[in-house]
């Protein structure tokens, strides 16, 4: 019987990917936005060889990120029908289906790197636990829009489409100040149904 989460998950995610595949708008672009995706499983399986697993909220925050991923690599996130729904219902200048990966971007890493702090033990002092958490969060943040500004380098024809700043001039700072406040409501909001769903986990 199939119960450990990585696997469920997996499970869950290949659907997805399956047709995010079938003929997305850019092949490049979909590359790009889902590589995350298969480095994100590589990385829990490599966990699961070494006995860890994680808590279902942060298992769960992994499946809604990826999903997040795989749609925005299909469409392009500034080609998202949900986004265009929203910008006409809402009357908004562009698409922000890019504005909820970033935020995701920010809250799902919190949660992971918290977890790992917390069952580990690496920090004693829980403030200076979420200051370094949310640090931790902004730096892949940054590293993020270095990685988007190195492949608009390599391939302009695709710079357009991965980068999806619409027009905005702020856009990396504006994506950034979105990862920043879901780290920040990760370590604030979620704080107490994380530390439920790590006391239901025989390993801590």
């Amino acid at each position: 019987m199939i119960t450990h989460p990585n696997v469920i998950l997996l499970i869950l995610i290949m659907p997805i990917l399956g047709w995010s595949a079938w003929e997305p708008y850019d092949r490049l672009t979909w590359w790009l936005e889902v590589c995350p995706v298969f480095a994100g499983f590589i990385a829990l399986f490599i966990a699961q060889a070494k006995n860890w697993k994680f808590s279902n909220l942060s298992i769960v925050l992994i499946g809604l990120h990826m999903i997040l991923l795989i749609v925005g690599g299909h469409y392009t996130y500034a080609r998202v029908p949900i986004g265009y729904c929203a910008k006409e219902a809402f009357d908004l200048s562009r698409n922000h289906y890019d504005r909820i990966g970033h935020i995701f971007q920010g809250l799902t890493p919190a949660i992971l790197i918290r977890e790992v702090f917390m069952r580990n033990r690496i920090v004693a002092k829980r403030g200076w636990m979420s200051v370094l958490t949310v640090s931790f969060c902004m730096a892949v943040s940054a590293i993020y829009e270095l990685l988007e500004w190195a492949a608009a380098h390599v391939s302009a024809e695709a710079a357009e489409s991965f980068l999806g700043t619409q027009g905005d001039n702020w856009d990396t700072q504006n994506d950034m100040f979105c990862a920043l406040l879901g780290a920040m409501g990760a370590v604030v909001l979620l704080r107490f149904a994380h530390n439920r769903s790590m006391r239901k986990l025989t390993t801590l």
